[in-house]
């Protein structure tokens, strides 16, 4: 199972890759995929420290965190976030040794969200991101933002030292800390577990980090995460109930589901080349796992997808002009936008969702899977 997540972190840095490669010296910066619903976005960013506890990664530190928060605006009107910073941009590329690619490449992308626009409305239920181990939290920007445009706040996390580059209010980038201890992936769903917890505590209290009082509806949260990520989902929601639903997307369980299981909806959503079950490269640990959630369930596998179909990489690469995979970079981000929020509108909003109850002529790369106890 580390041998998939790992090999899943590489393939999710494959992705970008091609931006080594341009065809010509100063690439365009890509264009991120355009939310779907009818809500225009607004953006913050919050640097976030837990004084009560010590960074698993860096003991000497408390724990902070940085976090985006996307949501439904009044108006569309005013000056639309980057992407990332020039640091995180430059440091992402180095990792991934790209050559003849100008540093600022990736904090030259616009997002749709608007900087501090006001929210449109209070109550709004509660989506929080995880992302795959050494990628940062802008790697699910085009998931965020499209729930955030159907009347969700989405809280994307960077789990700090398990990013390539994370960048703090003070000038600060960290880098991924994490990557070089051999074991740190089995120790990863736990943090990111209290990371999580912290964050919905610090967005719901009394005094919260961001808006006023009830501006989030804490009656109403789930969680969705990319590669370790989506493992982290089910540690979370299994050591604090006030998650309510969560989706693992084609993330191996490196930590299983402890006993007695996960008794609340959570959705299975990868791709089926590795998570096709009795399949030759079935990846074995969602099927052991699957008889612990002992809830609403659905296991899907995705035809054509790789791992990093589920973030915006594909879709960047596919502006390009580099070869893309099975399950082109567009098509994969609408695929992941239709069945993740179709989840979280009938998990916490009570909203009849035909598409997740078996096969659809508009999405037929997406199987439901049957899988015997």
């Amino acid at each position: 199972m580390i041998k998939l997540l790992l090999s899943g972190v590489v393939a999710a840095c494959v992705a970008l890759g091609p931006l080594a490669a341009p065809a010509h010296a100063s690439p365009p910066a890509p264009v991120l995929p355009a939310p779907t619903g009818p809500y225009p976005l607004g953006t913050a960013s919050l640097h976030l420290v837990d004084s009560s506890r010590a960074d698993p990664w860096t003991p000497a530190r408390r724990r902070e965190l940085m976090v985006t928060l996307w949501y439904p605006a009044r108006t569309k009107t005013g000056v639309r976030a980057r992407y990332v910073t020039p640091a995180e941009s430059a440091l992402l590329l180095a990792g991934l040794e790209a050559e003849g690619v100008p540093t600022d490449l990736l904090s030259r992308i616009r997002t749709h969200a608007v900087t501090g626009a006001t929210p449109s409305r209070t109550g709004l239920p509660l989506v929080v991101l995880s992302p795959g181990f050494g990628l940062p939290r802008s790697s699910l920007t085009s998931l965020g933002e499209d729930l955030a445009s159907r009347g969700y706040a989405v809280a994307a996390i960077d789990h700090t030292y398990e990013s390539r580059a994370t960048t703090f209010p003070d000038g600060r980038t960290t880098t991924c800390t994490a990557c070089d201890i051999e074991d740190s992936p089995g120790l990863v769903p736990a943090i990111r577990s209290a990371d999580v917890s912290f964050v919905i505590d610090r967005l719901t209290g009394p005094r919260p980090a961001w808006g006023p009082p009830g501006l989030i509806d804490a009656s109403e949260i789930g969680m969705a995460g990319h590669s370790i990520g989506g493992n982290s989902a089910a540690q979370a929601m299994r050591d604090d109930p006030r998650i309510d639903a969560g989706v693992n997307m084609d993330g191996a369980f490196i930590t299983p589901i402890a006993a007695p299981g996960l008794a609340r909806p959570f959705l299975l959503f990868g791709a089926a080349d590795t998570f096709t079950p009795g399949g030759p490269d079935e990846e074995r640990s969602w099927r052991g796992n699957w008889p612990r959630l002992t809830g609403w369930k659905r296991w899907a596998a995705v035809t054509g997808a790789g791992h990093e179909s589920f973030t915006d990489y594909p879709a960047l690469e596919e502006q390009l002009g580099m070869p893309a995979g099975a399950l082109k970079g567009a098509r994969a981000v609408d695929v992941t936008r239709a069945y993740v929020s179709a989840f979280f509108d009938r998990h916490l909003r009570g909203r009849t969702r035909p598409l997740l109850d078996g096969r659809s002529p508009k999405y037929p790369e997406v199987k439901f899977q049957t899988v015997g106890q």
